[in-house]
């Protein structure tokens, strides 16, 4: 069972998350048949998203909206506390006129901001922060947030490993934070393990390494233990068919109408997912009469 691991120094100044998210961010490639650099960008968000998400409450959640003005547009990932998590990008099939010099996601996305939105149970509205992208990166940025935002210092190292023909073969990362009041001589050990031995969460995986061997390199001389987490990692999307009725219902009864008409069945695709919902005329009429009624109330 995959599941997100968490970690706290014994002086509870340092929480940590690492994951090895290979399984989710396959399954997010084959539902959107995303090419390389969407695949990169895409599922280094989603391990972004689970490993802030561990750091919740019960049935908190939290959603990165990554949005700048290269191709790709925008990315947006979504995961809670239970380690569900979902995500999306407008243009999966972006192609970079050459791969030389790799996948260069900062410039698939391009400059732009980060959003991210913090879901509670009982709140109507979720707490939004909005900071500008420092990199592109989506490691760099979710940091940059975190310090804007939360004033927390952290390092998140995220990776992918993709095979010769775009394949993810690896996906994972890790997250350190430091909280307030730390001393300094601990975050000064950190960046230099950092600097250092500049781990790469590819590689460690890609050698067989584990969660625990992500952390491991940046902890070094810190004592640490690890926290229980007991949620399997897993792609998941609420969609169903209440949602996409009331997605219909936005497009008012003249569009509707024109459907009956044509006698068209309209089919429409959850983007999260990839799961199609295919509706009867004789739906479409029941949605039309009912978007009727209610305005008559």
């Amino acid at each position: 069972m995959v599941k997100v691991q968490r970690f706290v120094s014994n002086d509870f100044t340092i929480r940590a998350a690492a994951v090895d998210a290979t399984e989710v961010v396959q399954e997010m490639q084959k539902l959107h048949n995303a090419y390389p650099v969407a695949t990169s960008g895409v599922g280094k968000a989603m391990v972004g998203a689970l490993l802030l998400a561990s750091q919740l409450k019960d049935k908190q959640q939290i959603g990165l909206l990554f949005r700048g003005n290269g191709p790709l547009k925008s990315i947006y990932a979504e995961a809670d506390f239970e380690g569900n998590v979902r995500a999306y990008t407008p243009n999966p099939q972006y192609q970079p006129l050459s791969y030389e010099g790799g996948l260069k996601l900062s410039e698939a996305i391009g400059n732009g901001t980060l959003t991210v939105a913090r879901h509670t149970p009982f709140q109507k509205q979720p707490f939004n922060g909005t900071v500008e992208m420092v990199s592109g990166e989506i490691g760099d940025d979710i940091a940059h947030y975190l310090h804007q935002s939360h004033q927390i210092r952290s390092i998140v190292a995220l990776g992918i490993y993709l095979d010769e023909n775009g394949k993810v073969m690896k996906a994972g990362g890790v997250i350190i934070e430091v909280m307030p009041g730390v001393e300094e001589s601990i975050v000064e050990l950190l960046q230099k393990n950092a600097d250092d031995k500049k781990p790469s969460v590819s590689k460690i995986l890609r050698d067989g390494g584990k969660p625990t061997d992500l952390l491991a390199p940046y902890m070094e001389g810190i004592s640490y233990t690890q926290l229980e987490h007991d949620y399997e990692v897993k792609y998941f999307c609420p969609c169903d068919e209440d949602r996409v009725v009331a997605a219909l219902q936005v497009l008012g009864a003249a569009d509707l109408q024109d459907m009956i008409d044509k006698n068209e069945e309209p089919e429409v695709i959850c983007q999260m997912c990839g799961k199609p919902y295919t509706f009867k005329v004789e739906q479409v009429i029941e949605i039309r009469d009912k978007l009727h009624k209610n305005s008559l109330h």
